[in-house]
């Protein structure tokens, strides 16, 4: 017989047992955990990259698959990502984390440079905000990194975004949801692992970028995304330039105007796995990776934020309990159509009362570590 009529394997994309793969199917339910995993690309390539991923991560680490996921301690491993200090640390000063709940919320307004921003600070307020009251995280599991904070580990630099980052995964477990929610600048570098669809890397720009460089896809997946264990929920706000891919996760959702969508396989051509250990990674970005975003002014006063945070919160206050389909294309309305359509009340509108530029090109985007119907499944933080 043929290798084009040989069966073959993949991992379920939620508890990770092994499943036989039939000829030319396209989706396969687990007897395990009745789960639909979608086949999509070829999965002996899949299941080869998982292996060789997680073989990699055993060498890097010098543990057993008994270890524990967070410890990037080897001085290789650390060293893959340029850290100056092979000693992995989070900071004692961190919040402790308890309940099932924590976010990571980073805003940077690159202050007396060129690049200087207006509305981050307000948009990590926001966030907060928005978290607290409406999503139940309690506001000591909230993580906050701004430039504006005198505490010298809570300051976002590259060491300090990298410690908040590890902060935000470790000692996860089932039933557990994380945010991690990024307002600054992006950037694209040329990609020198042969890890990107186009070519680029996508990267975040931390307080001293300039002197010690942006952070990279590749990492903020291999920090956040790869570790999450089964039952563990992400989802990462970004709002950057070019961060439509910034978590390097293997599906990309395509919305049209229409509401039509399909969802793009990007995963790596080296075949490295990017996906997680049995948890859900949701990126909503404020842009494609060929895209800018907006920082925007308000009506009255100075009070600015980023236009996908707006887009976000509004979308949210507008539909409680929507859909991520709609979610995504109320936010892209929204910047299309200068904001107009819902006014807040209630102590949140201090904080965003604002105007999105009109003729914004920016689209949010959506991207998963695995495949979803959109309009069905509903957005739970």
């Amino acid at each position: 017989m043929g290798s084009g009529n040989r069966s073959q394997t993949m991992r379920c994309k939620r508890c990770g047992v092994t499943l036989v793969v039939p000829p030319s199917a396209r989706n396969i339910c687990c007897s395990i955990c009745r789960h639909t995993t979608y086949v999509g690309r070829d999965p002996v390539r899949h299941a080869v990259g998982f292996v060789k991923s997680m073989v990699t991560n055993l060498a890097n680490s010098g543990n057993s698959f008994n270890s524990s996921p967070y410890s990037y301690g080897s001085q290789a491993g650390m060293q893959q990502f340029g850290y100056s200090n092979p000693a992995v640390y989070i900071p004692t000063n961190y919040p402790r984390v308890f309940g099932k709940k924590r976010a990571l919320l980073i805003g940077i307004t690159y202050t007396s440079s060129r690049y200087e921003l207006k509305g981050t600070i307000n948009d990590v307020n926001c966030v907060a905000y928005l978290l607290s009251q409406k999503f139940g995280f309690p506001k000591e599991c909230i993580l906050i990194l701004t430039d504006e904070d005198p505490d010298p580990y809570k300051t976002p630099t590259k060491e300090n975004m990298r410690a908040a980052m590890r902060w935000l995964v470790s000692g996860c477990t089932a039933g557990d949801s994380l945010v991690f929610h990024f307002s600054g600048h992006g950037v694209q570098k040329l990609d020198t692992t042969h890890d990107e669809v186009d070519g680029y890397d996508e990267a975040l720009c931390p307080l001293d970028f300039e002197t010690n460089g942006p952070i990279l896809d590749d990492e903020i997946n291999a920090t956040i995304v790869r570790p999450l264990p089964f039952n563990v929920k992400l989802h990462a706000l970004v709002d950057a330039c070019h961060s439509g891919t910034i978590l390097d996760l293997p599906y990309l959702c395509r919305i049209s105007r229409s509401g039509s969508w399909q969802w793009e396989d990007h995963g790596a051509p080296s075949g490295e796995y990017k996906g997680t250990r049995g948890g859900l990674a949701i990126l909503i970005s404020g842009c494609d990776d060929n895209q800018t975003s907006s920082d925007t002014s308000a009506f009255a006063g100075s009070t600015s934020t980023g236009a996908m945070t707006y887009s976000f919160i509004q979308a949210i206050e507008c539909e409680p309990g929507t859909t991520y389909g709609r979610l995504l294309t109320s936010m892209r309305a929204a910047i299309r159509e200068t904001g107009s359509g819902c006014q807040f009340s209630g102590p949140i509108a201090s904080l965003i009362r604002k105007a999105i530029p009109f003729g914004s090109t920016q689209e949010p985007q959506l991207s998963s570590s695995e495949m979803f119907e959109i309009y069905h499944k509903p957005f739970l933080l």
